[in-house]
């Protein structure tokens, strides 16, 4: 099967953004304006400990609402060396994704400072709830499944949802298309993420094909605040895009970092309309944050 190279570049754009242990030190952080983020996640944090949510899902879809309209950008947790990155000014959709997922976590602990969201971000992004170096990031969501499963912090529930089936594919992406991540050129990186790929080869996981979530009984099945990483045809990969659902009067829509739109949106168009436009798309997973 052959793809354009503007949809490589894409998909390993989407993948360096992606996808417990030790708390980094506020001196350890990438900021994208830390005055500012710093105020905001206390701001939103503490707006979010005072309303009353009765599960986790509800954190989520309110707090991801929170970030309509901010800019669309790939590639924000890039740099010379690998350090816990927040900018609140832009994001791509793992981005956007992790920040709300760590920010319902921290407010499901009866936490509101911005630190413990700082410590549930490295818990959820890294292998092990840790920085140690670029392969130490959840790149596919495949491995930022197990990893956060094993650990507590999400759930996810896809095959034990009405329509369920199950795929197998190798994942290799990342090490077939070196050139896409300048990360790769230092050989050691290469060599630890080819060994993350070895757990992969023949990886089985649940999802829900495309034409079960564009059916009448998507309402049944999703839950406003699901977080839904959509599989793809792509050979090498898993997932190639993730977002949170809406399910407003009945209509279920996505909330995501657009890179069409530009910007943190939710989609004008109904999910089964989204999917019929993205055929690479074969389907979705879902995860809900674990309850504490």
């Amino acid at each position: 099967m052959r793809y354009t190279k503007s949809l490589f570049i894409y998909i390993a754009e989407m993948l360096l953004c992606i996808p417990a242990a030790n708390a980094v030190n506020p001196g350890e952080i990438r900021w994208g304006d830390e005055k500012n983020d710093t105020t905001r996640i206390t701001n939103i944090l503490v707006d979010a400990s005072n309303k009353d949510f009765r599960t986790p899902n509800e954190a989520i879809s309110f707090i991801g609402k929170k970030f309509i309209d901010t800019p669309y950008a790939p590639s924000t947790l890039e740099g010379d060396t690998e350090q816990l990155t927040v900018n609140l000014d832009k994001m791509d959709c793992t981005t956007f994704m992790e920040t709300v997922t760590a920010m319902a976590i921290t407010v499901s602990e009866k936490r509101n400072s911005w630190q413990d969201f700082l410590y549930n971000l490295e818990n959820i992004r890294y292998r092990q709830g840790r920085v140690d170096g670029y392969a130490s990031r959840l790149h596919y969501i495949s491995d930022w499944i197990v990893d956060n499963t094993h650990r507590g912090n999400i759930t996810e529930v896809t095959d034990r949802l009405q329509g369920a089936g199950h795929q197998i594919k190798t994942l290799d992406f990342m090490s077939t298309h070196r050139d896409s991540y300048p990360a790769l050129s230092d050989s050691v990186q290469y060599e630890r993420i080819k060994a993350v790929e070895v757990g992969y080869r023949s990886h089985r996981f649940p999802y829900i094909k495309s034409s079960v979530l564009m059916g009448k009984g998507a309402t049944n099945i999703l839950r406003d605040g699901d977080i839904i990483a959509f599989t793809t045809k792509t050979e090498g990969l898993d997932v190639s895009h993730v977002g949170i659902i809406i399910v407003d009067k009945g209509i279920v829509r996505l909330l995501h970092a657009s890179s069409k739109a530009g910007k943190v949106t939710i989609d004008p168009l109904p999910l089964a309309e989204y999917l019929r436009k993205n055929r690479n798309i074969t389907g979705g997973r879902v995860i809900r944050p674990a309850s504490h």
